[in-house]
């Protein structure tokens, strides 16, 4: 028998979808032998670091992927019911094959956040699939990838022109994808998932694309199925005991999704226009909800199976028993990867230093006795001894930056209106904070310790406990 390696798993992190917890998945896949796992969350990387720690303690080989949400424009975030458009959203699959890969990934999924979210969902697109995708292993993803949607909607010969874009762009990288769960009717279609599977394997025959079998795991065991739907039912605000049914859950997310921008935008003109351009919106919303109430087939979204769980070797075997490739193609990609190394050290954005200083650790040391004499008025040796000591502490523990920023935001708070408290918690024993004005209790008046803040034998970050008012905190 041939090893497997699950490609396409959902963890936890696949918020209000996943209900496979990491340490779970690392051990049965421990259990059943596999080399390798691969977490693939929806739209974010929020678990890497934890699945890497959890794969090495196992001795599995960690793959870290995503499942993007793949869209035309990442920057178009209106869409005219009235004529038809909308926000057509396609799945997507990438695995980080190294460093490199795995810092594209990053990238993808920063952008994704920064510039693609439309509701709830972050979104890429081809422009930054071309930009970023050294590094990077592609498949042809799910039914709800943008080859399946179109063997289903255009055909065969469209689904083979989308595919030849993918193979330009990602060569031997890139590999066809097949699940069997059974399931049937894709959007009233009339075709099953096996319709498609024949599909893409004529397509892979037909272009020599190796075939990989995934299951698109979404919980660890069968049993746990239930469970998962109970997550899917919170996800969609629905009830359980109501069927399931794809198309009109998927139908109503998108007008939920309308909704909720429409009245973004209501917030944004009220508050830069006052009440003024309610009447438009409001239309727009009438309009909306006018669609909403015309009958629709009825269910809720829902996965109408049991088959989503994370299958050992033998049951996947089993179940590709007539395309034992695709079993065997898994290792082709466990043997393509390198895994990441995702340190955990604490990187801090590098604060601007004026000409004069060096290092942080100078421009701090100034701040703090420049502070002092606005502070103590007369130094004298009792202050200077205590605020050289915590210089030296805060200079060996590589927190200088740190307090940079953190006396930054805060002064610029004071400087605008914004009221801050005077200091809590452990921090209050830092004279070197009280000079820089993140605290504005003097340590050395009430006796207290700059050692319950900062020790050398307890290394970690400092904490810093910062009381902005309400009111005024956006500023």
């Amino acid at each position: 028998m041939s090893q497997f390696s699950h490609l396409h798993c959902h963890t936890q992190y696949s918020l209000l979808d996943g209900q496979a917890s990491i340490s779970a998945l690392m051990k049965k896949a421990k259990e059943d032998g596999m080399p390798a796992v691969a977490m693939t969350d929806h739209g974010n990387m929020f678990g890497a670091f934890n699945f890497v720690a959890e794969a090495n303690k196992y001795n599995v080989k960690p793959i870290v992927g995503c499942e993007f949400y793949l869209v035309e424009d990442r920057h178009k975030k209106s869409f005219s019911r009235e004529k038809g458009e909308k926000d057509n959203r396609y799945h997507q699959l990438l695995l980080a094959k190294d460093q490199a890969g795995y810092q594209n990934l990053a990238k993808l999924c920063s952008m994704s956040f920064i510039e693609g979210v439309y509701s709830k969902y972050p979104r890429i697109d081809r422009e930054l699939l071309v930009q970023y995708h050294e590094g990077l292993i592609a498949t042809s993803c799910c039914i709800g990838a943008t080859i399946p949607q179109t063997i289903l909607f255009k055909g065969e010969a469209q689904a083979e022109a989308e595919l030849k874009w993918w193979l330009d762009l990602f060569g031997d990288d890139y590999y066809i994808e097949i699940q069997r769960h059974g399931l049937m009717n894709f959007d009233n279609t009339g075709k099953s998932q096996e319709d498609v599977n024949q599909v893409l394997l004529r397509l892979a025959h037909k272009h020599n694309v190796k075939v990989i079998a995934t299951n698109d795991s979404h919980y660890v065991e069968q049993q746990d199925w239930a469970a998962h739907d109970l997550l899917l039912c919170v996800n969609t605000n629905e009830l359980e005991s109501a069927p399931v049914g794809d198309f009109q859950t998927k139908y109503f997310r998108l007008i939920s999704g309308d909704r909720q921008v429409h009245y973004g935008h209501l917030d944004e003109l009220r508050a830069r226009h006052g009440n003024g351009p309610d009447a438009a919106i409001r239309a727009q919303l009438a309009r909306i909800d006018e669609e909403a109430a015309k009958p629709r087939p009825s269910g809720r979204f829902g996965f109408n199976t049991d088959q989503f769980f994370f299958k050992s070797t033998a049951q996947m075997t089993a179940l590709f028993a007539d395309v034992p490739e695709s079993i065997a193609n898994t290792q082709e990609i466990v043997d393509k990867i390198t895994p990441p190394k995702l340190q955990r050290d604490i990187l801090l954005p590098n604060f601007p230093l004026p000409a004069q200083f060096a290092t942080a650790d100078d421009f701090l040391r100034h701040l703090t006795f420049e502070g002092a004499k606005k502070r103590y008025h007369e130094l004298t040796d009792d202050v200077r001894e205590r605020l050289d000591y915590e210089l030296r502490i805060i200079q060996t523990m590589g927190f200088a930056g740190y307090f940079l920023i953190t006396q930054d935001f805060i002064n610029h708070g004071r400087s605008v209106g914004v009221a801050v408290g005077p200091g809590r918690g452990s921090a209050a024993g830092s004279a070197v904070a009280y000079c820089v004005g993140i605290t504005n209790i003097d340590p050395n008046k009430y006796s207290l310790l700059f050692e319950r803040f900062l020790n050398r034998e307890r290394v970690s970050m400092p904490d810093i406990d910062i009381d902005f008012d309400d009111v005024n905190r956006q500023k």
